[in-house]
């Protein structure tokens, strides 16, 4: 369907004086209520945002609801699939499996895709608004198509990654589990040397005490402690060997790149024979230092892409797991750098200094730190033997108790077998409790159960809230980081308010759950053994040394989709002479629920920013389910573009545009702000519009003419206005001339009446809209 000829309302307001003035030649003393009654009809024209548009309203709301119904499918989706990854991510680390292969995934991925085929149907032969969905089923089904095969293969490239990574991390979780057997086995050396002293508990303390202490110096002899790890210091010696002219003064003056207002310092214009041949234009954009709309775009977009591919290498690095390498730093600065010559020798006029390269780095490597800094904790705590064998001591202590009372084997294999599924099972019940708090979230947080420019409107409510000018730019000039921040804060905040009756309700469900489970490998590997031995009762199992390993086998590979545990976790642990499995099975079942409520005393508001990967959390779950849609953004105003699909092959689009000086525009060779509205615009048969780079001038409602970016856009003209962002100009009028060093002055004077918006009329105004 084509959009309307802009003429059609370029002279609106003249028509309504025309009926007004038409009005009173022929209704005399009627004339006072027919203004009444014409400005309220007139209003109500005005108010109706796509009265002019290519689509009717019944159309817009009807694709809205698409909109909302595909945000649902894909998380349906990308819900099934985290199960599947989390399920094969642990037979990978038991070495249960050994490829991954997209048809395997797909086999995994069949049921709910099979749902939501079905639901897909459903929605679009049985919505009240069917015969309007039609025109837009064919391509929404290719979406979900594409979305099922992304999933798929993003999903299966983590898989591999893991498999690759388990191979290098033999050593590190071999060297683990040799320190922990060892100690193990010492202490029950010491114990059948004591046994004597069995009652004399002072005693067998003291005797404790010493041997642990010599056992301590020697793994600290024997063993490289895990360093501290500096990010900033590795990253400023790679670029120093890159670029010898690094030094303090740049790091002191160095920018946040990700969030500076123009890049127009960082670029230089290509040498070519255009240079000469437009001298004068050239000259000026030299002099003005400054970069047309279109390339900050190009470069900005260039940024915060690179920001998104560097995040999602750092999780790839796993380091959690594998520990931190200076590597890493020199594979990000690589991939930085790549990057930057790749858009370089692109279809662009300019090159970047050097400075834009090291600011790019540095910015990256700040933001990185926290991030690869905690995971490089959590590693160090689970794999350098000064912290994580002392947590332990007062298990080494009750097994060497048991042994000075005579425990048999079996009771103490037992127990020792508990004691290593402590970590497992509390890693196991967080990543589950993540995931349903994540479906949650999705479904009953008003902010996060409906598309993107859902989320948007809240963003935008409580920008208005808080009233906080730096938060503002940081949504106008870093959209997506904005985003991802606010959903960080909905998770938080949902946690602590709901904690008690939501959250801990699920950890308690999930470890009940996880236990019970464990019982029942348990009791199943005694049976196992039983039935490959004849015998014909699980009384008192009593079968030759030597069994125990095929009653651990059996054990470990009934939970390997439930926890990362496998025989090599007990390979150190000698157990020949086990040979009574009911009483291992018994005392299993009785020494669970006590480390299972210990586990669950620890659970807290504060615990899954300690206990997960950034990759598990619940936040950064339904960030990549809500971010993973299209970021493009208006080359006038900034208004991000509402398509859920990343790379889709629509025009963009946005549910509504802003005021262009909010994102620092100005008017031709004058400091005043620009405040006209894209829609506005678009509806004027004069206003036009000035591209620095060509040096062309173009009318908006022809925009499209502009080429690049303006030619992938569509803007609706139309003549109502949202409040809000009228409000926004008015709210920090003195804050955005001096953020831009422009002035709401001459052409870009604000109109008296956007001072009449309250705050409340620009936030109900959202409503309206989305």
């Amino acid at each position: 369907m084509a959009p309307p000829n802009p003429n059609y309302c370029e002279n609106i307001q003249d028509l309504k004086k025309t009926i007004i003035t038409h009005a009173s030649k022929s209704h005399g003393m009627m004339m006072k209520e027919f203004k009444v009654r014409i400005n309220d009809l007139w209003e109500a024209l005005l108010n109706e945002r796509f009265v002019f548009s290519f689509r009717n309203s019944l159309e817009i709301s009807a694709y809205r609801k698409l909109e909302t119904e595909y945000s649902r499918w894909s998380w349906r989706l990308r819900r099934a699939m985290l199960e599947t990854e989390n399920k094969l991510h642990n037979q990978i680390e038991n070495e249960a499996i050994h490829e991954v292969e997209e048809t395997d995934l797909h086999k995994e991925l069949k049921k709910t895709s099979e749902e939501v085929k079905k639901s897909v149907s459903e929605f679009f032969e049985k919505d009240a608004d069917a015969n309007i969905l039609i025109q837009w089923k064919t391509s929404f089904d290719i979406k979900i198509k594409e979305l099922q095969e992304s999933i798929v293969r993003e999903t299966k490239r983590k898989l591999n990654e893991i498999l690759k990574q388990r191979d290098l991390k033999k050593e590190i979780d071999a060297q683990r589990t040799h320190h922990e057997n060892t100690l193990f086995e010492k202490s029950k050396e010491l114990a059948l040397k004591r046994k004597d002293k069995a009652n004399d508990e002072e005693t067998l303390k003291k005797e404790f005490g010493l041997f642990w202490n010599q056992w301590m110096k020697t793994i600290s002899r024997d063993t490289q402690t895990t360093r501290d790890i500096d990010i900033m210091r590795d990253m400023r010696e790679i670029l120093g060997d890159i670029y010898e002219s690094i030094n303090a003064d740049h790091r002191k003056d160095s920018r946040d790149i990700i969030s500076v207002q123009s890049y127009s310092d960082y670029v230089q214009l290509k040498k070519s024979s255009e240079f000469f041949t437009n001298a004068c234009r050239v000259v000026k954009n030299l002099l003005g230092r400054n970069l047309s709309e279109e390339d900050e775009a190009q470069i900005r977009s260039l940024v915060n892409d690179v920001v998104q591919q560097t995040d999602k290498m750092i999780q790839s690095f796993n380091i959690s797991k594998m520990g931190y390498n200076i590597s890493y730093i020199q594979q990000l600065i690589d991939y930085i750098k790549a990057r930057v010559i790749e858009h370089e020798e692109g279809p662009v006029k300019y090159v970047f200094k050097n400075e834009f390269f090291m600011d790019l780095v540095l910015s990256i490597c700040k933001r990185a730190n926290k991030m690869i800094t905690e995971q490089h904790r959590m590693f160090k705590e689970a794999n350098d033997p000064e912290i994580y064998v002392k947590k332990k001591r007062e298990e080494y202590y009750s097994i060497f108790q048991k042994y000075c009372h005579g425990a048999t084997s079996a009771a103490i294999f037992g127990e020792i077998i508990c004691q290593k599924l402590k970590e497992p099972i509390e890693q196991s019940v967080y990543k589950k409790t993540a995931r349903e708090l994540a479906n949650d979230m999705r479904t009953d947080c008003p902010s996060l159960n409906g598309n993107r420019s859902n989320l948007e409107k809240h963003i935008l409510k409580k920008l208005a809230e808080e009233e906080n000018f730096n938060k503002y730019m940081n949504y106008v000039h870093n959209t997506r980081d904005h985003f991802s921040g606010f959903i960080r804060d909905e998770v938080s905040r949902y946690i602590t308010d709901t904690f008690n009756v939501r959250v801990l309700p699920k950890m308690k469900k999930n470890i009940k759950l996880l236990q019970q489970k464990i019982m029942e490998a348990a009791h199943e590997s005694t049976e196992h053994v039983r039935v490959n031995r004849g015998d014909e009762s699980t009384e008192h199992v009593r079968v030759n040394r030597g069994d125990a390993g095929l009653w651990l086998k059996s054990f470990t590979q009934q939970l390997s989709k439930e926890l990362i545990f496998s025989e090599k976790d007990l390979s150190g642990v000698k157990h020949d002479d086990v040979d009574d499995f009911k009483l291992l099975e018994d005392v299993i079942k009785r020494e669970l629920p006590s480390i299972m409520s210990n586990i669950s005393s620890r659970f807290d508001t504060n615990t899954f920013p300690v206990k997960l990967d950034y990759k598990d959390r619940p936040d950064q779950l339904l960030i990549d389910d809500l971010c993973q849609c299209c970021w493009d953004q208006c080359p006038f105003c900034g208004a991000i573009c509402t398509n859920t699909i990343e790379n889709h092959d629509e025009d963009h689009s946005a549910v509504f545009h802003g005021v262009k000086g909010v994102n620092g525009t100005a008017f031709k060779d004058t400091t005043n702000f620009c405040v006209w509205i894209c829609t506005t615009s678009v509806s004027s048969s004069d206003r036009s519009f000035y591209l620095r780079a060509d040096d062309k001038t173009f009318l908006y409602r022809e925009y499209r003419k502009a080429g690049g970016v303006f030619a992938k856009w569509s803007i609706t003209p139309d003549l109502s206005e949202l409040p809000y962002w009228k409000w926004v100009v008015c709210r920090f009028q003195r804050d955005l001339e001096k953020y831009y060093k422009n002035t709401f002055d001459g052409y870009g004077k604000i109109p008296d009446e956007w001072r009449k918006h309250l705050k409340k009329d620009a936030t109900e105004s959202l409503n309206k809209y989305i």
